[in-house]
């Protein structure tokens, strides 16, 4: 016996579609419907008709075979062999992520398709990949951010199953997996849940569209809706944590915020489960409430996203200042978000017009991901560039340094380990002929206002858009990409090997910036690195003692023995000190 069951508020009469029947459902006071089916099997499809109309998917759809337009399928989760019961997860603070959209990471652009890629990440030292949004979104391709079917896996990447095999796989090779998941807004192509019930309302809204009901009436249901779709990836799909899309844009007042309300419940599942479970947010308040304990007035999630590392460090190494980048300025700002987290914590942002931020001290840098590159610095540029296109050779080392020397966890973007010559640009398959005109216009014009010609400015409607951001594995084995991807190895290896590194006291970690001569020097226990990014060559006081050794340098050859370091240009040096 199969229990359908619907929360619809805003319907007098609510029919369940299936088998070609329309089944009428039992109503209840608090606007849920519900009714058992006897004949209902795995595979079915089914929909639900509010007051007579055609049949909308389930809200909780677990599997949309047809797209965001199509009928619901009956998922059971019991019938999945999992081979992954020795695999309890890992603490955060000792992982290297990776950032991977799972259409682009391979020719195939599949679950299984990126399945035959984890060895090599597993091989570059990897520990858990980061997965950009798979929640059922119009057409075959897109970033996933417009997902509105929050609890089916997109049918074009293999849906509920194929996801449960790249999870197993991924456990295989000792890799964690955190998902994705957006609830600060959902798409407008197929997002039918206005029609069930109050699950937007009408005070505030986000960049994207309508901000989701969190503290208005009827608003005990829509959290319920959310934190069960978060305890789904991660009980149903055995995901090891959540990354939180842009918590900034939620808005809630009530006392027990919802961040706080889902921590709590996947604190339970952590428990009760014996598996360690991660939920990271981004956010860009410069505000540490997120990953501040409850007791301490926080939300008591386990990490948060830090902007300002990468901003402080793109800016650095590439010398732009426009949008973002105008409230950084070089190296003294890499060097403050290094020991400090936020660059911007309570003093005036030019980019804002306003004050910003707060400190964030007494937390670890565990509670932070740093990174160079990942899907939106680089996907929300006009052409896709990635850091490769951007930065010599020399400054790409010195970037990847100090994000796998950095006080937080590091987070890869995928194909930055070997500076994948592909961009990553912005693409779509609406089929809404208005929706998909909207969309290349509007992309047009937002770059347009900043100078580029409207012509250059990839179409994201146009197939090729998709195409060009795929990534060629095959480049890692010519130059200069094998040398890059043989220094991110070194990396990863040199950081899971010395204490130091994932040492998450932030007392530990000091950093200076001569800003005159475009030097940076931090030291983080027995480790110290050294970089320079200004012209010529510089004599650099280590200030260690006899008995210290170089571990890695790049040009090789640069020697941080003795007590002080010649640093060409674009360089950097990583040395440990012995006895």
């Amino acid at each position: 016996m199969t229990r359908f069951r619907v929360w619809a508020p805003f319907a007098h009469r609510v029919e369940l579609a299936i088998r070609g029947q329309n089944l009428p459902m039992r109503g209840d006071a608090d606007g849920w419907y519900c009714v058992e089916d006897a004949q209902a099997r795995p595979g079915d499809r089914y929909g639900y008709r509010l007051d007579g109309g055609a049949p909308l998917p389930d809200p909780r759809s677990e599997s949309q075979p047809d797209g965001v337009h199509g009928l619901s399928e009956l998922v059971d989760h019991s019938a999945f062999a999992w081979s992954d019961g020795g695999w309890h997860g890992a603490p955060l603070a000792s992982a290297v992520l990776y950032e991977m959209h799972v259409g682009t990471f391979t020719a195939g652009g599949t679950f299984d398709s990126a399945i035959t890629r984890l060895g090599e990440l597993a091989d570059l030292g990897v520990t858990a990949v980061e997965v950009m949004p798979v929640a059922e979104f119009p057409g075959r391709r897109g970033w996933g951010y417009d997902g509105v079917d929050l609890y089916a896996p997109h049918h074009a990447y293999g849906g509920p199953n194929g996801l449960k095999r790249f999870v197993d796989a991924c456990h295989a090779h000792g890799l964690a997996v955190v998902m994705d998941a957006v609830y600060n807004h959902l798409g407008p192509d197929g997002n039918h849940l206005p029609r069930f019930g109050p699950y937007f309302g009408d005070r505030y809204r986000t960049l994207w569209g309508e901000a989701l009901n969190f503290d208005g009436p009827d608003s005990g249901p829509v959290r319920q809706f959310v934190v069960d779709n978060a305890l789904t990836w991660l009980r149903d799909y055995h995901c090891d944590g959540l990354r939180l899309d842009a918590v900034h844009a939620i808005v809630d007042t009530s006392a027990i915020h919802i961040l706080e309300e889902l921590a709590a419940a996947v604190r339970a599942l952590e428990a009760s489960s014996g598996r360690t479970l991660w939920v990271i947010a981004e956010t860009d308040l410069n505000d540490p409430r997120p990953v501040r304990p409850v007791e301490a007035g926080g939300f008591g999630l386990t990490a948060q996203w830090s902007d300002d590392f990468h901003h402080a460090l793109h800016a650095a190494l590439t010398g732009e200042r426009n949008g973002y980048y105008a409230d950084f300025s070089g190296l003294g700002d890499v060097a403050k978000a290094l020991c400090d987290v936020f660059v911007i914590d309570g003093r005036y942002s030019p980019q804002r017009r306003r004050v910003h931020g707060r400190p964030a001290p007494g937390l670890p840098g565990s509670r932070f991901l740093g990174y160079l590159q990942n899907h939106d610095q680089v996907g929300n540029r006009a052409l896709g560039e990635r850091s490769s296109a951007l930065m010599s050779p020399g400054r790409l080392r010195i970037g990847a340094a100090l994000v796998l020397t950095a006080p937080f966890v590091p987070m890869l973007f995928m194909g930055e380990e070997w500076g994948a010559s592909s961009p990553f640009l912005y693409f779509t398959d609406h089929r809404d002929p208005i929706l998909a005109h909207a969309v290349s216009r509007g992309r047009r014009e937002e770059f347009a206002s900043f100078g580029w010609p409207e012509d250059s400015i990839p179409d994201p409607q146009d197939a090729q858009t998709f195409l060009r951001s795929k990534l060629d594995w095959e480049e890692r084995h010519t130059e200069p990409h094998r040398a890059l991807l043989d220094w991110y190895r070194r990396l990863v290896a040199l950081r899971r090997s010395h204490p130091s590194l994932t040492d998450p006291r932030r007392d530990a970690v000091h950093a200076q910036a001569d800003a005159s001569n475009g030097v940076l020097v931090m030291r983080r226990g027995r480790i110290g690195v050294a970089c320079h990014i200004g012209e010529g060559t510089v004599r650099v006081d280590t200030d260690a003692p006899p008995g210290m050794r170089t571990l890695l340098s790049w040009p090789e050859g640069v020697d941080a023995a003795g007590g002080g370091v010649e640093l060409p240009e674009d360089s950097v040096v990583i040395w440990e000190e012995c006895g």
